[in-house]
């Protein structure tokens, strides 16, 4: 890899990696239980090497336990890997360091949880969990009129910035999530199963809506999902994790159709797919 994030020529011109990490891992340290009982440790990641092309969209499948969650984390600077290095368009990233000197790397990144209510605090109103970002990272920009035009941005009205989140359905919080994923502009979206809490049909308005806005807002995304269904259907390329581990890597259709790994075989065989356009 060359200085700077440049990995090579693609239709002519050179391809950014946008985030990278390399050779990580993240051990857990346990703690004995008992009396005189030895502690133990618990390895999460182990040596992953891992590039996000700029303007593509990228999904981490695997079992519960695989490590997606552990490597999104790590990638993001929400934990620190035991080893290793990660950096965002080619400045290291440091989860050790001080919240206010990772300010940067939370300008440049957005994340969408599994639960839209659990991710939403109840006392607070939409336009101040849409526009909290903005006021955290100190953006010098009309705040308001901003979180109006977001709400627009993911289908919903811009008078509801003064409702509160109990007030809407399901699949409305979540489009409540992704407008404060993305208020501040940045330019990596993370969904860690952002889809699975809903239904079939909602779950296809808002894969739409995932489309439509990587395609308006020029996003890179990372999309840690179970639903195979929702990753055919978004992602360019795929990665597979097994036991903290990238067992397998590759386009999209190429990982899913003819997989080169038995592991990756046997968890397409076993997964449920649900189609997101059907309903």
């Amino acid at each position: 890899m060359a200085p700077g994030g440049r990995s090579g020529d693609r239709g002519g011109g050179l391809v950014t990696t946008l985030l990278q990490g390399r050779e990580l891992g993240r051990t857990f340290r346990q703690r004995g239980t008992r009396l005189f009982e030895r502690s133990g440790a618990t390895v999460a990641l182990d040596d992953a090497d891992i590039d996000i092309r700029e303007g593509s969209a990228v999904g981490i499948i695997g079992e519960s336990g695989s490590g997606k969650s552990t490597l999104v984390r790590i990638l993001l600077g929400l934990d620190a890997p035991t080893s290793g290095t990660v950096a965002f368009d080619g400045r290291a990233v440091d989860a050790r360091a001080s919240a206010r000197s990772l300010h940067w790397l939370r300008r440049e990144t957005g994340i969408v949880f599994q639960d839209p209510y659990a991710s939403l605090d109840p006392r607070m109103s939409v336009g101040r969990i849409v526009g909290e970002p903005l006021w955290a990272l100190g953006i010098d920009i009309d705040r308001r009129a901003r979180v109006r035009e977001v709400l627009v941005d993911v289908g919903l009205d811009a008078d509801m910035a003064a409702r509160y989140p109990h007030e809407f359905s399901g699949g409305q919080r979540q489009r409540i999530a992704l407008a404060r994923a993305i208020v501040h502009r940045p330019r990596l979206l993370v969904g860690d199963e952002p889809l699975s809490a809903l239904d079939v049909t909602v779950r296809a308005q808002i894969l739409e809506l995932l489309r439509d806005l990587r395609a308006s807002q020029n996003l890179t995304l990372v999309m840690v999902s179970h639903d195979i269904g929702v990753v055919q259907n978004l992602c360019d390329e795929v990665i597979v994790m097994k036991d903290g581990r990238i067992v397998e890597e590759g386009p999209t259709e190429k990982v899913l159709l003819q997989p080169q790994v038995a592991y990756t075989r046997r968890l397409l065989a076993s997964i449920p797919v649900i189609d997101p356009n059907r309903g």
